[in-house]
């Protein structure tokens, strides 16, 4: 096995984002011990906490040390004195889509699974959202949220959609890869039966579809996947849409985990990528240690998938899988026991390290003994 030095930059961001980003690191550090490599963990301001320090939510600092990186594992971001004051002229989502613009991560890679043991933790029902097992990939750096907008001296309010043949061949190039790893099965959310850049989406994957004889592709307008999405998600493998399509459906497909806390995130460029939990700063719970990070370690798996090592993503995602057998989980999805933040992430911590000792730790980690690690 070859053993790997990489530097990661930390941007734990606001509300719960320091805590699950702990538990990221915590897990990765785990790994780096079990198998040899070396991490080296560079944390950095960005968000509403950049902001309150800085006066912007990206610093050049941040920016220089991310551009530096060969990952950048982000906690989350925003904070209400900004989310309720519709006058702010700066906000800590303007240092997230700055970094994603300068970083050129173009593709959002969203995995959604059920998991077994928490159906019942779904709004849906177990037999209509069982084996569910798909990929988002949504374009993250053109479409309406980076096009011109502005207002008019009349008051009216405009947000323009823009896209070129480059933008959207390039993930969906990335998304016919994945199918064919997966269940060869692709399908492109648009609605080109009124959006001339969806009628360009379709095209460009039309034209390259023969380069991939073996993924079969369908078409659905966004209206109908949203339905379909709740109706039957098991008939989706992969599915590739424009950055508001994505934003929004994948926020839907969350309710199919049960928890926004089970959903990571990849951000893919040319060379550089951004691993974060797809959950916002859930600013009510900070400092509370209920918040699950779960999200921001499987975000961590993620990274591990980047830097080529399957093994070590595979003992993270295992690790996990444990912690649910065992129900070492936040008070959202075991209210009885009622682990911490920092519990879980110790418990599957010591799993990744060895999963035969877990059970012996899981006594001390209920009895507040999660320091080991």
């Amino acid at each position: 096995m070859d053993y790997l030095s990489k530097r990661i930059a930390v941007l734990p961001g606001d509300g719960i984002g320091p805590e699950v980003c702990g538990e990221a690191v915590r897990v990765l550090k785990a790994v780096a011990e079990r198998f040899g490599h070396h991490f080296t963990f560079d944390y950095r301001l960005m968000g509403a906490c950049a902001i309150d320090a800085t006066g912007v939510p990206l610093p050049d600092a941040t920016l220089d040390a991310c551009h530096r990186a060969d990952a950048v594992l982000l906690g989350a971001i925003g904070d209400p004195k900004y989310d309720n004051d519709p006058t702010a002229k700066v906000r800590p989502e303007q240092g997230l889509l700055g970094l994603r613009k300068s970083l050129g991560l173009y593709a959002n890679i969203r995995p959604v699974v059920a998991y077994e043991q928490l159906l019942q933790h779904s709004p849906l029902r177990p037999d209509r959202i069982a084996g569910t097992d798909l990929i988002i990939f949504r374009e993250l750096t053109g479409g309406v949220y980076f096009g011109e907008k502005g207002r008019l001296p009349d008051g009216t309010a405009f947000d323009n959609c823009t896209y070129n043949r480059e933008e959207i061949a390039r993930i969906a190039h990335r998304a016919f890869q994945a199918a064919q790893g997966r269940r060869q099965k692709l399908t492109l959310v648009d609605k080109a039966n009124v959006l001339e850049t969806s009628r360009l989406w379709r095209e460009v994957v039309q034209g390259i579809a023969p380069d991939y004889p073996e993924v079969a592709v369908d078409y659905l307008f966004v209206d109908n996947a949203a339905m379909q999405l709740i109706l039957n998600p098991r008939q989706f493998d992969v599915m590739l849409t424009e950055n508001m399509f994505g934003d929004i459906l994948s926020d839907e497909a969350s309710v199919i985990a049960g928890s926004l806390g089970l959903l990571p995130s990849a951000s893919i460029g040319d060379s550089a990528a951004l691993f974060e939990p797809i959950h916002g700063s859930y600013p009510q719970a900070k400092g509370k240690g209920i918040a699950n990070p779960i999200a921001a370690i499987l975000s961590a798996a993620l990274m591990l998938d980047h830097f080529g090592l399957p093994e070590e993503a595979y003992a993270v995602r295992a690790a996990v899988q444990n912690a649910l057998n065992e129900e070492v989980l936040t008070p959202e999805l075991n209210a009885a026991m009622r682990y911490t933040t920092e519990q879980v992430g110790s418990f599957i911590a010591y799993g990744v390290m060895d999963l035969a000792e877990c059970r012996f730790h899981q006594s001390n980690i209920r009895a507040g003994m999660s320091t080991i690690i």
